[in-house]
């Protein structure tokens, strides 16, 4: 028996080499084993996530699709609007919509269910027994060379080597994370802000950037962060962002259905109850919450005189990039591009930041953001207390390296504080390119507004430009939780008769959150700005 046994191992090691191990030992009738590769259905709730410093719910305005409804990476679910601004949510899994937890016009809370989505995911390899192999040996080639069954130990070793090759299998390559999944990681967040450094560092395929460029975008950086991984802008982000500069401003059908009801009511003598819309039910709230912050007044007088005086030059000297210039019929004599081969500069413009005429509110900011420099207590934000921490449990004030403001805009969907990050890196022509782009945005219905402008982190310093609309000299401005450490308001500018001749002079109101800001901190700050108003040519001096 021993002899039949070796006599059939050359045999068997010639079968092998010729047709496989796996496929020759199953022929000769031996015990094989493999691994399978399995799917299986799992429901995966998606959750909405913290889209922004204080949200902590949402309205669902519109759902891109329907239960049963297959979807893919990143395609859109739904549009919902927060208190700060309108966020498409994409999906995070390939599969199929389930089930729809939050309808069109409910409320959907943080970290709560959206939807459902059905995916497959692989099962983990498990070996399969081939028993009918076993039960019919007959019809194997080894069965005329083996009168007796052959032993346990050498039909182990026989069939372990297959089971060990088919058990090597690649490893499995890591799912793209959501850009809004709930549970970021640090590596993730680190990326993120990596490519938000510099605008070369924005991602994007060359095809999208193509595409960019055809379309007339001018900065791939103003999309970012974009919906793919990383925040690489995808061909659906540049789409959706020329989609909302176009939208026309308002929508006449709805205006005009509205102004009908509404003469129709006052004619008839009748009340008209309307229901609070999304954006003043959450300005109702936040001014409710406001009476928890005690406030510190104060007020004066900035003399405008010597940045009015600047208008002119400053006018006439609006960089192309913001007020271009219409191309010659004939090309210069000489220009200062002859050195580029097709003799062309490389500016590029966004219409939404074009202006022909600066106005004294950039240098306003600008004279701020110096301010601020100078005192990092106003570059602080407070840091979110946890409502069920102990009173013994001190909060603390983040401070930060550049001046963050948050300017207070008026919409006709409601009042946005849309965000103009790093103001003292930027120049005056840039600080109104950023007003005018946010105006042009906050115009569009629905709102323009987006998470790029409305940032989770807001700013330290609320501006809100009173003066602009109505004649008040002075005011008496909120400051709401998560709204910083002050708020200004900036009243109408007018020409008074001094001692030493006629001065343009503006009223400027401050309401500071008393529980970190005292009150002579607060009047030493406004005269440290009032230092850089009233000379303007420090600004010259300190560069950007």
């Amino acid at each position: 028996m021993l002899s039949a046994h070796v006599g059939t191992r050359p045999i068997l090691r010639r079968i092998c080499s010729r047709r496989g191990n796996t496929v020759a030992l199953r022929s000769a009738g031996l015990h094989t084993s493999h691994r399978l590769s399995a799917k299986k259905r799992t429901q995966k709730l998606f959750k909405l996530a913290d889209i922004g410093e204080g949200i902590t719910e949402c309205e669902v305005l519109k759902w891109n699709v329907k239960q049963s409804a297959k979807v893919e990476h990143f395609d859109q679910l739904c549009e919902v609007q927060s208190d700060k601004a309108s966020v498409e949510i994409t999906s995070p899994f390939d599969g199929v919509i389930s089930q729809i937890h939050v309808q069109e016009g409910q409320i959907a809370k943080v970290g709560e269910g959206l939807c459902t989505i059905e995916i497959e995911e692989e099962e983990e390899d498990h070996p399969v027994m081939e028993k009918s192999r076993l039960a019919a040996p007959e019809a194997t080639v080894a069965s005329h060379l083996v009168s007796k069954p052959v032993s346990k130990a050498s039909e182990g070793s026989v069939h372990s080597a297959p089971v060990l090759a088919a058990s090597t299998s690649e490893p499995k390559a890591a799912r793209r994370r959501h850009p809004l999944d709930p549970s970021p990681t640090e590596a993730r967040d680190a990326a993120q802000t990596d490519g938000h450094d510099a605008d070369t560092k924005t991602l994007a395929t060359p095809s999208v950037r193509h595409f960019a460029r055809e379309k007339g975008v001018p900065r791939l950086s103003q999309l970012w962060p974009g919906s793919g991984k990383n925040g690489r802008i995808e061909k659906n982000d540049v789409e959706a962002w020329l989609s909302s500069s176009s939208e026309p401003t308002a929508s006449p059908k709805r205006e005009s259905t509205s102004m009908k009801q509404d003469e129709a009511s006052t004619a008839a003598g009748v009340e008209n109850t309307v229901e609070l819309g999304r954006t003043r039910w959450a300005m109702w709230r936040a001014m409710e919450q406001s009476l928890k912050i005690p406030h510190f007044g104060y007020s004066t007088i900035l003399d405008l005189t010597a940045l009015h005086e600047l208008l002119p030059v400053l006018n006439a000297n609006i960089p192309p990039e913001f007020n271009p210039v219409p191309e010659p019929a004939y090309p210069p004599a000489v220009s200062p591009y002859s050195i580029l081969p097709d003799g062309q500069s490389f500016v590029t413009t966004d219409k939404n930041n074009h202006y022909t005429r600066m106005t004294v509110l950039p240098l306003l900011l600008k004279a701020l953001s110096r301010a601020m420099q100078e005192w990092p207590l106003f570059r602080s934000s407070i840091s979110q207390t946890n409502p069920d921490a102990s009173p013994s449990d001190k909060p603390s004030l983040i401070i930060r390296p550049n001046s963050d403001m948050a300017i207070a805009l008026s919409t006709p969907t409601g009042l946005y504080t849309p965000t103009i990050q790093s103001v003292n890196n930027k120049t005056a022509y840039e600080i109104m390119g950023e007003l005018r782009r946010l105006s042009s945005l906050g115009r569009t219905v629905p709102n323009g507004l987006t998470l790029k402008e409305m940032p989770r982190k807001g700013g330290t310093i609320t501006v809100s430009n009173v003066g602009a609309i109505g004649k008040g000299e002075f005011a008496a401005p909120l400051l709401v939780p998560g709204g910083g450490v002050a708020i200004v308001a900036i009243g109408r500018a007018k020409w008074v008769q001094r001692d030493v001749g006629r001065r343009l002079e503006v009223g400027v109101s401050w309401s500071a959150d008393h529980r970190v800001v005292e009150g002579a901190e607060m009047a030493a700050f406004t005269e440290t700005w009032r230092g850089w108003v009233e000379e303007p040519g420090r600004m010259v001096a300190a560069g950007r």
